[in-house]
């Protein structure tokens, strides 16, 4: 029951007009990032990054943009994937392989919404797994790493490998 008290508080910190306003400016932008080849959602998040810090943005608020933009940015991708053949991240090359067929084929509208629906239903069973297993795994798997030397010194390894 705790695990929904805190999702209602965050609802309820979301869902305020102020912040539906930057999430809703976040996935628009965050699209048109996305259409442009080349420029995937880690580039997008990474542009707008000093924008959420010019405008002086509460934290919450300055989340709720960035993962919009991310959101819209993967879903941007997936429209010059379709439309004109070329994979603008990652992500988006398997799209190629369905999208632009049925574009050829005159079903360009069709393309666009599969994917859309695709996208938002992987988006959103992610989201609740996400909250179900979050607290069980937190508990479960928090319990062998307690502060000591070796916790830090493994931290650390791959730091001192890179450098």
């Amino acid at each position: 029951m705790e695990t929904l008290s805190f999702l209602m508080d965050g609802f309820a910190v979301a869902l305020t007009p102020y912040n539906l306003m930057f999430a809703l400016f976040g996935a628009f932008v965050g699209t048109l990032i996305g259409c442009l080849p080349g420029l995937g959602p880690a580039n997008g998040v990474a542009i707008l990054i000093p924008l959420a810090f010019t405008l002086g943005l509460p934290p919450e608020t300055a989340m709720i943009l960035l993962t919009s933009v991310y959101a819209g940015a993967m879903y941007g991708g997936r429209i010059s994937s379709i439309l004109l053949n070329i994979p603008g991240d990652e992500p988006a090359m398997m799209t190629c392989l369905d999208g632009y067929p049925m574009v050829q084929s005159g079903r360009a509208a069709d393309a666009l919404a599969i994917s859309a629906v695709a996208s938002f239903t992987g988006g959103l069973i992610g989201t609740i797994g996400l909250i179900m297993l979050a607290p069980i795994l937190a508990k479960n798997w928090s319990a062998p790493f307690r502060p000591s030397c070796e916790v830090g010194c493994w931290g650390l390894l791959p730091v001192f490998c890179l450098g």
